[in-house]
């Protein structure tokens, strides 16, 4: 099959963002400050490295579970009931290559040609490419900015067609910030169980919630475990990004077809790996809680910056590592504004367009991917820019 220039053109530019014109002035020597990618600045916790090392050296190098190791999944047995209240089995639990993986390997399973699927705008852009590379058509259900992009059923209910097959949810939240409330939820649960429409829920972020948000997986309302499949990852809590482990849980229903999936594209995650994501998930949590921390005063330093720069408003996000600032009252596009911000200030925003027309007139900022000075820095490299205009 030959794939039109102009589509991979397009994906590239959908999939990058702003990163690849940061890359090319880069390369001119250019300091720039990174505040586009969704990266955790620390390092991964020394235990967690331990743990691995140990491994390497106990000869756990050879082929393993294609679900995952046993012990592994005990462990995220007893964290999904604990955490999340949710109870599954070992045996509705796969262990996959980061939650990207995972997402990928569920609409894969879940989506025939033709489906549709319904992402909440401003969405995750990556998303669309996997529904669209399982022959599936992403259809988008605008959230309003005014009312801090919560969840609307009427919205949702109006993109809801004899084709849709699946509703994909983001909590918390990325691009926004938002840790959605129950109540929130459970509009797209009763949508989901009156249409009997299965839900991809990315909970990439649950740990990452600021002052009084609590993060609440959907899989745990009444009436959806047995239509959620829920993704999770080690990559932004425990600063594991490079690593590539996440697991999605499902009911043992969903877990097969996925199963066949992620054992023809991958065979399995990498065995000693995941003896460092067993130690994360059964290790001292304060490392963990630590990073959380350094991202909560990092959102308050950005927060406080933007909301003083002229033309710029900004909520606090309750959650992830993104702030979502307002920037229609420059009278500048979204991509426009991040170019200019990346030429003239040297710091490397995303415009709010990548996430879906929901997003124009915002910028996402990611201020988990860099140290508290350089994140400083970078706002007052945004105040001398915006008090330019």
């Amino acid at each position: 099959m030959k794939w039109p220039a102009q589509r991979l053109k397009d994906s590239s530019k959908k999939s990058f963002g702003m990163y690849e014109q940061a890359l090319a002035l880069e390369s001119q020597g250019l300091d720039l400050i990174h505040l586009e990618f969704g990266r955790p600045h620390a390092d991964t916790p020394r235990h967690i490295k331990e743990a691995t090392k140990a491994a390497l050296d106990a000869g756990i190098v050879h082929y393993g579970d294609f679900r995952g190791t046993r012990g592994f999944r005990e462990a995220l047995a007893g964290k999904l009931r604990d955490f999340n209240r949710l109870d599954y089995g070992i045996d509705e639990i796969l262990v996959t290559n980061g939650l990207t993986h995972a997402s990928f390997a569920a609409f894969m399973a879940a989506i025939d040609p033709g489906d549709e699927v319904i992402l909440l705008d401003p969405y995750y852009p990556q998303h669309v490419g996997k529904i669209e590379l399982a022959g599936g058509r992403a259809v988008t259900a605008p959230l309003d900015a005014e009312n801090n992009f919560a969840i609307s059923k009427a919205a949702i209910a109006a993109k809801i067609t004899p084709r849709s097959r699946m509703i994909v949810l983001v909590n918390p939240a990325n691009p926004t910030g938002r840790v959605y409330a129950r109540e929130e939820l459970q509009h797209i649960a009763d949508l989901a169980i009156a249409h009997d429409l299965l839900v991809l829920s990315d909970e990439v972020y649950e740990y990452i919630t600021y002052d009084k948000a609590k993060h609440v997986s959907i899989a745990s309302l009444p009436g959806m475990r047995e239509r959620t499949i829920t993704c999770f990852a080690f990559t932004k809590a425990y600063s594991m990004d490079g690593w590539r482990v996440g697991y999605l849980a499902a009911d043992a229903t969903l877990i097969p077809a996925i199963l066949r999936i992620v054992m023809t594209d991958v065979t399995h995650v990498n065995v000693f790996a995941q003896e460092g994501a067993l130690a994360a998930v059964t290790g001292p949590q304060e490392p963990m809680q630590a990073m959380v921390d350094a991202d909560r005063r990092k959102r308050d330093v950005v927060v406080r910056a933007l909301n003083q720069m002229p033309g710029v408003t900004c909520r606090a996000p309750e959650g992830s590592i993104y702030a979502f600032p307002d920037i229609r009252g420059t009278g500048r596009s979204s991509a426009d504004l991040a170019t200019a911000i990346l030429t003239e200030a040297h710091v490397v925003t995303e415009a709010g367009s990548f996430y879906g027309p929901g997003g124009e007139g915002h910028l996402r900022i990611c201020f988990g991917s860099e140290s508290e000075a350089r994140v400083t820095e970078a706002m007052e490299r945004l105040g001398r820019f915006f008090n330019r205009l």
